[in-house]
This record gives structure tokens, sequence and C-alpha cells, in this order.
């Protein structure tokens, strides 16, 4: 029987809308503070670029802050920026997560509330992107919902990606040192998520809802999950709740 549940985030608790916000958001801050110093476009294009940029480092599990990853997307876009502009571009860039509304994944909310009335301690394993862990503990916050869990491990915080299992053993020892092979990971990517629970030895359920990860990208999960709404019953289901 399982004692916990740790879930992803993205595309797994939440995503952003059908349409972005997140990258628009930061070409118009930068846009607002350049003044006309530089097309929207290149703003874009360099942008794009860091953002393909991290998302190599991350595969690699290597980490990029945003106020890192900012300041050399600032010095390409101007090798001869000043101080003051730089500044306000890198702080910019890593407030753009500040408020931002996400749509929850369907059923999440009751889903968490049965785990949560069933007695199981649950967490968050996340790999940020440039939204810190603290904006992304908000938009839960704000949706009601962070109160479901006990703890949490996100990858800004703790300095390691999935599948590594530190960011695993993080989660676990914030929400009570709950045993790996009595704790279920949901998640929708098979290299970090399913690979990743695997290998610490915990239950592995491939949330598919909001993304279906090809088979080539890695492991299939020991159970697949379409709906959060049959989250309990697939448990109960495999004897495990």
């Amino acid at each position: 029987m399982l004692e916990a549940v740790t879930f992803d985030f993205w595309q797994t608790l939440a995503s952003e809308p059908s349409q972005p916000i997140l990258h628009p958001r930061r070409v118009t801050l930068w846009e607002g503070i350049l003044d006309g110093g530089h097309p929207r476009e290149r703003i874009d294009e360099v942008l794009r670029g860091m953002g393909r940029h991290r998302e190599q480092l991350w595969r690699r599990g290597e980490l990029l802050g945003a106020a890192e990853a900012a300041a050399l997307a600032a010095a390409e876009l101007d090798p001869d920026i000043d101080d003051d502009t730089l500044r306000a571009l890198v702080d910019a860039f890593v407030r753009s997560g500040e408020g931002i509304e996400l749509e929850l994944t369907p059923g999440i909310d009751d889903a968490l509330r049965e785990l949560d009335d069933a007695g199981l301690r649950l967490g968050i394993v996340c790999d940020v992107g440039f939204t810190s862990g603290e904006q992304l503990r908000d938009v839960l916050r704000r949706a009601g919902i962070l109160v479901h869990f006990d703890g949490w491990a996100f990858s800004d915080e703790v300095g390691a990606f999935k599948p590594d299992p530190a960011i695993f053993h993080h989660a676990l020892r914030e929400i009570g040192g709950v045993a790996p092979e009595r704790t279920a990971h949901i998640g929708d990517l098979r290299r970090t998520d399913i690979a990743g629970a695997r290998r610490m030895g915990m239950v592995a359920i491939r949330y598919r809802g909001a993304n279906d990860d090809p088979p080539e990208d890695g492991p299939e999960g020991h159970h697949v999950l379409d709906d959060h709404g049959t989250l309990a019953d697939l448990l109960r289901g495999a004897g495990l709740l």
C-alpha cells in the first residue's frame, strides 16, 4: 500500500494556456525597457534561442538560472549594454513569472482532495525552466491546491533535475521521510519522471492527459493515467490504495 504520491508540475498539475503567456510577457517587458532600441522581432529571436539553449542543458542535467540566462541573452542582444539597463532586463526576466495564471489539469483538485482524505502524503517534484519554484507554488496557492501538499522539490532550489535521485530524495524527506517503495510518482515525461521514479523504486505513473510523451523518449510507467478523475480508482485497482 502507498503512503505517499508525488506529482510533476508542468503538464501534470498545470500548463500554460493554449496561447502561451510566459515568453510573450518576457519579450514585452524587454521591449519596454529597451524603448525601441531593438526590434521586438530581434528580442523574440534572442529569448527563443536562450530557451532552446536551456533545454539542451536541461537534457544534460545542467542548471541554468533565470538571472544567468537573462544576462547571457542581454549580452547577445547588445554587447555594449550599460549596467543599469542590464540590471533592469535581468530583474524583469526573473520576475516575469510573478502572478501568472496557469491552467490546472482537469480533475486535479478533486484527485488531490481524495488522496489527501485517504491520508496519503503529497509532494511535488518539478524541473523548473525560467519560472521559479516560488512563483510556481504561488500559482498553486492562488488556485487553492497548494494546501494539499506536504512538501516539494523544485530544481532551482534543490540544484538537481529529474531523473537525478537527489531531487526525488529531497521531496521524500520534505513529505516526512516516506520510503520510495511506498510512494508513487506521477508525471508526463518518460526520460525524467518515469525513468527517475523507476530508478528510485517508486511506482511510476505516466500522466498523458496534457502531453503524450513519445515511446522513444524513455521507459513506460508501471501505469498510464489519462484522467486525474480516475487516479484513485487506478490506485485501488492496483492494490495501492
